[in-house]
């Protein structure tokens, strides 16, 4: 047996493509969806995120005033820029880029973004719409996966989801999206205080591995023809790559793939939606403005 390969670069193109064309029709109406991301300091992995976001704005015909600032920046003048862009309603989406600085407060920084411009999702006020079930920004990471599985014909209603990692950005968002009655999976989370892992993800039609550890799922903790889905990017050494490492998610894929039903590789499966849905998020954030501009 061997698992089909699910291709999140290949989906993120044609997500991409409808959201370029979407983008095109709102620019003959006088629209440019703006996204604005906050970079502070020169944090190699932050400055390739962000470099990634803004070539992808630039293919999608989106507006670009990203902001670079020195590490040296306060988080009063952090603050004083965010409340700037809140008020530009040529700006429809707002990121700042974590890491932060270790003088400058996440949770402070995050709710001081508008809920209105807030494409990660990440707000104190998406998060309880998204609980409460309400229309919201949804996390990228999260509903990239969503579109995966729907791309791919991965049944979801009355599956049994089994979600590896409980962090605010992929483990909590994701079970409480598998949750809503569009996707109405009945959902198990596993983290660092769960005993006996193996025998919880064997149990998963759909198992999802968010937890920053190389091959914390193994072939023998995965149920037959369940699909993989792996959101792990971890750098192993490799001296025969040029840049002397390899890229591997959470999950053994050698193993899993003669296991699974369907599995997603690393890199080229959940990776290249994050930014993608950070589009459609902008987009959708645009063509909200538009209509409470028009007063529909």
């Amino acid at each position: 047996m061997s698992a089909v390969i699910i291709d999140g670069k290949a989906v993120a193109e044609e997500v991409r493509a409808d959201v370029a064309a979407k983008v095109a029709a709102l620019k003959e109406k006088g629209v440019v969806p703006c996204l604005a991301v906050i970079l502070i300091g020169e944090n190699p992995a932050s400055v390739s995120y962000v470099t990634g976001k803004r070539k992808a704005l630039a293919e999608a015909g989106m507006a670009d005033k990203s902001i670079l600032l020195p590490e040296a920046t306060t988080e009063s003048e952090v603050l004083s820029i965010i409340k700037r862009l809140n008020e530009d309603t040529s700006v429809h989406g707002i990121l700042v880029q974590l890491p932060l600085p270790r003088h400058i407060d996440e949770k402070t920084v995050t709710a001081a973004i508008s809920p209105d411009k807030d494409v990660d999702g990440f707000h104190p006020c998406n998060v309880g719409k998204l609980v409460s079930g309400e229309k919201c920004f949804l996390p990228c990471t999260p509903h990239g996966i969503c579109v995966l599985l729907k791309k791919a014909g991965v049944k979801t209603d009355g599956a049994h989801a089994v979600i590896v990692g409980r962090s605010n950005i992929v483990g909590k968002p994701m079970a409480l999206l598998l949750l809503r009655r569009e996707y109405n999976a009945t959902v198990t989370v596993c983290h660092t205080g769960t005993k006996d892992l193996a025998s919880i993800t064997r149990q998963a039609d759909i198992l999802i591995v968010a937890s920053g550890h190389v091959n914390t799922v193994t072939a023998d903790m995965v149920k037959p023809g369940a699909t993989v889905i792996d959101v792990g990017v971890n750098r192993i050494p490799d001296a025969t790559r040029p840049k002397g490492f390899r890229l591997v998610g959470d999950a053994d894929f050698e193993s899993c793939s003669k296991v699974a039903g369907a599995i997603t590789p690393v890199p080229g499966g959940v990776g290249p939606m994050t930014i993608t849905m950070l589009l459609w998020n902008t987009l959708e954030s645009a063509r909200r403005a538009t209509l409470l501009c028009s007063g529909n």
